[in-house]
Parts: C-alpha cells; sequence; structure tokens
C-alpha cells in the first residue's frame, strides 16, 4: 500500500507554554493530516531528553518526556489552574523552545498537580503502576536520588547507591516516598495523555511512526539498573563507547559517548531486555523507526576517554540473531531500518534478511557523475523515502549550501521549470510522492517553505538543536488542499472520507 505522512516532533507543535505538547495543537495537527490525505505522523523519541536537550540522549528508554504533558488538560481534571502556568515566562520567541526556562519553571507546575492529585481516586493510578511494574519503579527511584545528588550522574553518587545496595535503596525509598511518587505521577499523565491522543489519530486514519535510538545514554536508568548488559569495569565506567569513524563530513569522527551493548550477556539472557524495549515501543508506537541500524552488524568502538572518533574500530554485532529471537516472541516487527551512510555488504544482507523498509533520502542523490542508490529510479519498493531527516537541511537551507552542479543536476532530473526556491520545494515534493517508495515522509519545514532558521539538528554540534517550533497559524486550508491534491494524484490517500 502507498502510503505518505509528514515528520513533525510534537516539541514542535505550537504552544503558549514554551514547548509542544499532547494537548489541543496535537489534536489540531491530526486533524490536518486526516484533511491532507496524511496517513502517517512521524516523530522523534518521546523519551525525557537529558543533556543537549536531544531526544536520542535520554535518562529512560521506556519513559515519556514530561515536556509535553498539556497543563490545559490536567486544568480540566482540575489538578491545575490557569494562573498557576500562564504566567510564567516559557521563552519569548514561538518559534523556538526556551529548554533553560522549561526545565526551571515546568516541574514546579507538574508538583502543584501532583499535590492535587493525591487527594483523588488513585486506582487506575496503581493499576499503571502493576503494568509497568518492570520499569517505572526503577526509573522514579532513580530520578529521585538524581534530584537529591542536585542532578549529578549516578556514576558519581555513592557506592551504596551507585551499586544498588539493596539497604540502601531501601532507606532512600522509606524516606523519599512522596518524591518517588511524583516521578511516578508523571510518567502516569504522560502515558494516560498519549494513549488518549494516540487513539484520536487512529479514529482518523492517522498511524504513529515513532523513533528509538540504538543505544542508551549512560546516565540513564536503564544502565543504573543493569550494569551487565553494558560493556562497563569494575568501578561501572565504561569500557569503550559508541560513534561514528572519520568521514568526509567529519575529520575527527562523531563521538556519542553512549556505552557499549555486552552482547554476548544479552544473548545469555535469551535478548530479555531487548524483548521488553520493542514490546515498549510497538505497544507506544505504530511503526518503529530503529536509527543507526547498522549498529546491529556492526558497531563503532571507541576506547573510553578519548576525545574523537579517530581511534575506534568496527566490532561484530548480534545480526539476525537478535531479530529472529524478537520476531519468535513478539511476532511481525513493524520496524523502519535506518540504514543511511555507508552501508557494507553484511549489512544490506541484514537489511534484506529482516525484509524491514530501509531508508531513502533524495538530499543525498544528486551528485551529477554517480548513479546514487538515492535517485527515485533505483528505489525498491520496500523503503521509505524522504527529502530530508530531522539530521539534514530543510530544502531551501540545502540549496543555498549544495554546490551548483548538484542543484543543476537536480532540476535536470525533475524536468520542471523551477523560477524560485519554493518552486524547487514543491517540484522535489512530487518527486518524493511520485516515486515507487511505498512510504514518503515529508518534514514540516518543507511543506511550510521554510529554510535554515528552521533545522531541527546539526549532527556533531551541541549547540542550538531541538528547538525550533512551528506558528500558530501555519495549518492553512491553502497547504492543506495542496498536499490533499498532491497525494491523491500520486496514489498515496488511503484514508477514509478522504478528498
Amino acid at each position: 500500500m502507498r502510503t505518505s505522512g509528514i515528520l513533525l516532533h510534537i516539541s514542535s507543535l505550537p504552544s503558549e507554554y514554551g514547548i509542544g505538547t499532547m494537548g489541543k495543537e496535537a489534536y489540531k495537527f491530526i486533524d490536518f493530516l486526516h484533511r491532507a490525505n496524511q496517513s502517517l505522523w512521524q516523530i522523534l523519541p518521546v523519551c525525557p531528553t537529558s543533556y543537549g536537550d536531544s531526544p536520542y540522549q535520554s535518562f529512560s528508554t521506556y519513559a515519556g518526556n514530561p515536556y509535553f504533558i498539556d497543563f490545559d488538560l490536567l486544568r480540566k481534571e482540575g489538578l491545575l489552574k490557569k494562573s498557576e502556568y500562564s504566567n510564567i515566562d516559557w521563552g519569548s520567541d514561538p518559534e523556538y523552545v526556551d529548554y533553560e526556562k522549561i526545565y526551571n519553571n515546568r516541574y514546579t507546575v507538574l508538583k502543584k498537580a501532583y499535590k492535587r492529585f493525591k487527594d483523588t481516586d488513585k486506582s487506575d493510578f496503581y493499576k499503571f503502576l502493576d503494568e509497568n511494574e518492570r520499569w517505572i519503579s526503577n526509573y522514579a527511584l532513580f530520578m529521585s536520588i538524581k534530584d537529591e545528588h542536585n542532578g549529578k550522574c549516578w556514576l558519581q553518587w555513592e557506592d551504596s547507591l551507585k551499586n544498588r545496595n539493596p539497604h540502601s535503596l531501601w532507606l532512600f525509598k522509606e524516606s523519599h516516598i512522596d518524591e518517588i511518587e511524583f516521578w511516578e505521577f508523571v510518567q502516569y499523565k504522560f502515558y494516560e495523555q498519549w494513549h488518549a491522543l494516540k487513539e484520536y489519530a487512529h479514529e482518523n486514519g492517522v498511524k504513529i511512526v515513532g523513533d528509538i535510538p540504538i543505544y542508551v545514554a549512560l546516565d540513564s536508568a536503564d544502565v543504573w539498573v543493569a550494569p551487565d548488559l553494558f560493556e562497563l569495569d569494575d568501578d561501572l565506567a565504561p569500557t569503550a563507547v559508541a560513534g561514528c569513524p572519520p568521514d568526509d563530513f567529519s575529520e575527527d569522527g562523531q563521538l556519542w559517548g553512549n556505552p557499549l551493548y555486552a552482547w554476548q550477556r544479552h544473548k545469555e539472557t535469551d535478548y530479555a531486555w531487548w524483548t521488553d524495549r520493542i514490546r515498549l515501543a510497538t505497544e507506544l508506537y505504530d511503526i518503529v523507526r530503529i536509527d543507526h541500524f547498522r549498529g546491529f552488524d556492526e558497531f563503532y568502538s571507541i576506547p573510553y576517554g578519548d576525545e574523537t572518533a579517530r581511534n575506534g574500530k568496527w566490532v561484530k554485532g548480534p545480526g539476525m540473531e537478535l531479530f529472529d529471537k524478537l520476531s519468535e516472541k513478539l511476532g511481525e516487527l513493524p520496524i523502519i531500518a535506518e540504514d543511511l551512510g555507508f552501508m557494507t555488504d553484511s549489512v544490506k544482507k541484514l537489511l534484506k534478511d529482516s525484509k524491514f523498509p530501509g531508508m531513502k533520502v533524495l538530499e543525498f542523490a544528486f551528485y551529477p557523475d554517480s548513479d546514487s542508490e538515492y535517485l527515485p529510479h533505483n528505489f525498491d519498493k520496500n523503503c521509505v523515502a524522504y527529502i530530508g531527516t530531522h539530521d539534514n537541511p530543510p530544502i531551501k537551507e540545502w540549496l543555498s549550501e549544495t554546490d551548483k552542479k548538484s542543484v543543476d543536476f537536480a532540476k535536470e532530473y525533475m524536468g520542471f521549470t523551477l523560477k524560485s526556491e519554493n518552486d524547487f520545494v514543491w517540484a522535489l515534493t512530487r518527486l518524493l510522492l511520485s516515486s515507487t517508495a511505498d512510504t514518503a515522509i515529508i518534514s514540516m519545514q518543507d511543506c511550510l517553505e521554510l529554510g535554515s532558521e528552521s533545522r531541527m539538528n546539526t549532527p556533531s554540534t551541541a549547540l542550538g538543536n531541538w528547538q525550533w517550533r512551528m506558528k500558530p497559524d501555519a495549518l492553512t486550508k491553502k497547504l492543506e488542499k495542496k498536499l490533499a491534491a498532491l497525494t491523491k494524484l500520486y496514489g498515496r490517500c488511503n484514508l477514509k472520507g478522504s478528498k
């Protein structure tokens, strides 16, 4: 089935309170998708962000981001008063997220909601805790201890808590019952609002395409709870970390710093941790994009403490054995494999054996002297095609930084008469939608004809990322009708009652 959708993270939705949430603007966006004949909404990871505000570096692979909890929905439940959050300075620019102000103010508001929640019927809350016991109690404990230590990484806690001494953990729990329950309450409300939003999407024929990073953050409940599943030394520090080798785009490579998996230990446990992770991801999302799929075939191992990725080496990963085991336990896996970059023959074989759709990006296609695999005439049907992802520039920025030969080749390939940058945007959009790819995803920034000011992430940079937000009046009837017509024209319209 040919489908199409829009890439827009929740944080990028309009909001009066500094960052996009699962409130009315999310519901309005689903309405827009339905009317525009789009059947997919792709987002980035919804887990809590940690240092650098990246959704790919989180304190937990299971928890939801507290920033996305909608205050107005809590007010309707009687848990907040409008005055408790409407008069706070959430940032002066409606097109950017001010993460410092969000961090400093949001938890104060949520704690007011929690204080009122304590006097309500908590039977559904306790049911939620029981259903999520495998992760939520450890996560809530982890965040409470972290708060007690002024946000320090768990490796800097006293040995008894760092090493999870049972008696020390019990003492901490007994003396911090309220703080721990607060973090459980936050997750309860996140998941409650999320499932309501997802149900509304389904009612409108829209599926959610989610995203999980292949690795977890070192400073996370995941590593603290199960250190034996990662390559750590006797003091629980990493022996090696993840990244990518030097290439044409980065002479030092990319040093991500995530701990590497102890794959032999995962195998000994019958891949139980990965089974839990993928099970939750497929419950949370309808389709799951896994970042850096290559790492399952071979992963790049960089000595811990190195300041660049130059001295790393490739090490064999679990390969198809992992996905065979996951399929055995979970059934058919609705996974998209992020297979961008240099792919070896063994990675290509893994992708083929898994039968997962890979990704194609038009911005990588237009090299005049190369018959690129990213040119639409080379697409397999079983792929997900993009103009660009969250790591790529919007088309207008791409035009300004790409050499003239490549731009001229793109124009020749498309065969359209292009009088402006906006013409180029929509010519590429037509090329994407008309391609043989089963699935086509357009970024919201390109739909809105935006440039460098709207870029979501520039890889290998620490500042200025994940901040862009859509203007409140951006979703016009004109744009809606334009997308609806193109989607129908190229046979990607699958919604009941679509135009």
